[in-house]
């Protein structure tokens, strides 16, 4: 396999180690999904080979809707693995943070957002696990964003999981930047572009999300 030997994981989340690699002479990482001991092993081996394979097919189908994500390179099921990529920029989630940074763009960045996000859900994809940190921006926050870990996403999702995407997304939106109003009404504004038949009832489903989660 063309890739550079074993180094240590640059990042680790829940589920996953990513490392840098090299692939063909391209930047890349190398995501494999961790066993979790708590598990049976024939089912933790079923379910790590499932996430790999649906996150593997979601981002494809998602740059078949012209939406940006990770290229991938290659996939082996049998490691749990996947080799993408390496998108630089920064994440949505250090826009948000970043006090330099005018409003005006940061709300142009979200109505980006807000219509890639539109898009994916119109092409019948949910994301799944949709925080500011899964967003980035590889050419700044003028440009396009790109959607990464889509392993909890779904092809065809009802319009349940449509709406906890926006309710994830709205939630980061309040929680991270002290004008929250002005960014999420440019975001709207992009998901309704994106997504002009089903925004109106995927919004009334988050709207009825943040009502429960209120009383949990």
């Amino acid at each position: 396999m063309p890739e550079t030997s074993e180094a240590p994981p640059t990042a680790r989340g829940a589920e996953a180690a990513l490392r840098r690699v090299d692939w063909w002479g391209f930047p890349a990482l190398a995501k494999e999904r961790d066993a979790k001991a708590y598990r049976p092993k024939a089912l933790d081996d079923r379910l790590r080979r499932e996430r790999t394979r649906t996150e593997a097919r979601l981002l494809v189908d998602a740059r078949r809707l012209g939406i940006r994500t990770p290229i991938l390179y290659d996939i082996d099921l049998a490691r749990h693995r996947l080799i993408l990529e390496e998108l630089p920029g920064p994440t949505l989630k250090e826009l948000l943070e970043d006090s330099r940074l005018e409003t005006e763009l940061i709300a142009s960045a979200t109505r980006s957002f807000g219509k890639a996000l539109g898009r994916l859900h119109a092409g019948g994809i949910s994301h799944g696990d949709l925080t500011s940190s899964n967003v980035l921006f590889p050419d700044g926050p003028a440009g396009a964003p790109a959607f990464i870990d889509l392993s909890m996403g779904s092809r065809s999702p009802g319009v349940e999981e449509l709406g906890i995407d926006l309710h994830l997304a709205e939630s980061d939106l309040r929680a991270l930047h002290p004008k929250a109003e002005t960014l999420l009404k440019a975001f709207y504004e992009g998901y309704a572009e994106g997504n002009p038949v089903g925004a109106k009832d995927v919004r009334q489903r988050a709207k009825e999300i943040r009502s429960r989660m209120r009383y949990v």
